[in-house]
């Protein structure tokens, strides 16, 4: 990409990801009342909410947990502009986990027992869904012969039947990624588990904004991953492939309401056992088949 590709891609990034991510999460917290019998808050109460936190005084238990929330939305930016650039899948991956790292890091320098309790679940949580994304890349690279996203998109090699296990797969490491029940361990955006606010429990006005709006960035960009699935660098297919993750983010939805919390080790347990028999499995199929 030209210099100027990459600063149209970077902006509209920046502009346009949070105002989708805040529609999400109010569609997210509408259905979620729908599905309970409540009537729910209006699609914009995620905005509504960020704008009050920034007019709140700022709190903080210590100055350097505001830096690695800023850093943490600062890499979960960087790294959707870099899958929506092309730029290599593993890249992506590993820039997405160094962000979450510093959030991490930002709920145990805050001294809270509940926050650094919400913190230990969220390195579980990680260690749940990361070998799920890593072997997605491994099949997408199987299928497609590179792990640069334009390549995958301008291949051709996509959609494929042969990667079907992958995309099971990522669907429930979606689940885990964003937090959804019946694995929201760390912490959670609708009050119906026991550590409602987690590693986010010290947290307040602008830094806990920053979070928030972290959150629209980051589930845009892993929907965006949803439909690389079936992508293959035609208008039809992307369009196809952005039904595609507006139906999974859905069936995330339902899943959130429908199922109690699982346990740390349940969780764990439940990441490494679909990574080796989805993922694995189709690894093995692409490499022998």
């Amino acid at each position: 990409m030209s210099d100027l590709d990459w600063i149209i891609v970077a902006l509209a990034y920046a502009v346009l990801a949070p105002v989708a991510g805040c529609i999400l999460a109010g569609v997210d917290r509408k259905l979620s009342a729908r599905m309970q019998g409540r009537r729910g808050p209006p699609i914009l109460q995620p905005y509504y909410d960020v704008r009050k936190f920034c007019e709140k005084e700022q709190i903080t238990s210590n100055g350097v947990q505001d830096f690695y929330v800023g850093c943490y939305l600062l890499f979960v930016i960087i790294t959707g502009i870099l899958f929506f650039a092309g730029q290599d899948l593993l890249l992506v991956i590993f820039t997405l986990t160094l962000g979450e790292t510093f959030l991490i890091l930002a709920a145990y320098s805050s001294g809270s027992p509940f926050s650094q309790i919400g913190a230990q679940r969220e390195l579980y949580a990680a260690m749940a869904f990361e070998p799920i994304f890593l072997l997605m890349a491994i099949c997408l690279y199987l299928q497609t012969g590179s792990f640069t996203v334009s390549d995958m998109i301008g291949s051709g090699g996509l959609p494929s039947v042969m990667v079907i296990g992958a995309f099971l797969a990522f669907v429930i490491g979606l689940t885990i990624k964003m937090r959804k029940s019946p694995f929201d361990l760390s912490m959670s955006h609708h009050a119906h588990q026991d550590l409602v606010r987690g590693m986010t429990t010290e947290f307040s006005g602008r830094t806990l904004a920053m979070i928030e709006v972290s959150h629209w960035y980051e589930n845009i960009m892993l929907l965006g991953m949803v439909a690389l699935f079936i992508a293959d660098g035609t208008a039809l297919m992307a369009a196809i492939g952005t039904a595609l993750a507006i139906v999974v983010y859905i069936l995330e939805i339902a899943i959130d309401n429908g199922f109690a919390r699982m346990t740390w080790q349940s969780a764990l347990k439940s990441g490494w056992a679909i990574a080796l028999i989805l993922g694995v499995l189709n690894v093995a199929v692409l490499l022998y088949l």
